[in-house]
């Protein structure tokens, strides 16, 4: 399910409609159940709620811009930074790491979706090459290819995202 919401909302990027996406694609896996041929379950439920995503971001692009009232009424307007787990951190330790977290989400969200959605499977969710083809419905290759793509291009906007951030950077 957490697998299922994190691919969700880093298409979406929005936690009400990733939990409505998620649910739909539930509904949709369990509809289609008798289709299911076995194997591992994960690639097939995260294809299932990759293309409800996919579905709700064609649909919304028709219908216009909409805000989910959890969103625009939400306590300081966005996204909250998780802490970081770890044994004992300091708070210098805290503070550095929400601001590189701030950082790396950030540039997350401003990457296309084909390359957010593969960098999410590999690197959040830890699914394998083939796992993320399954998913997608593209070659393992084409995978492959996105990933280096989408890694490089996270990494200019990460350094983008620093150095306009840095009090110095002109």
């Amino acid at each position: 399910m957490e697998a299922a919401f994190n691919l969700a909302f880093w298409l979406v990027r929005s936690r009400a409609d990733a939990e409505d996406i998620v649910q739909e694609a539930y509904l949709r896996a369990f509809r289609a159940f008798d289709g299911f041929r076995g194997g591992d379950m994960r690639p097939w439920l995260l294809a299932i709620v990759r293309n409800t995503a996919y579905r709700w971001l064609s649909n919304r692009r028709r219908s216009g811009t909409v805000i989910s009232l959890e969103e625009a009424f939400a306590e300081g307007g966005g996204q909250s930074v998780d802490e970081i787990a770890s044994d004992e951190p300091t708070a210098e330790e805290r503070l550095i790491g929400a601001a590189e977290r701030d950082y790396v989400l950030r540039a997350l969200a401003e990457l296309p979706p084909t390359f957010r959605e593969v960098l999410v499977l590999r690197e959040i969710e830890g699914l394998a090459y083939r796992e993320i083809a399954e998913v997608t419905g593209a070659p393992v290759g084409t995978v492959m290819s996105r990933l280096s793509r989408g890694r490089g291009e996270l990494r200019k906007v990460l350094t983008r995202l620093i150095g306009k951030d840095e009090p110095n950077a002109m």
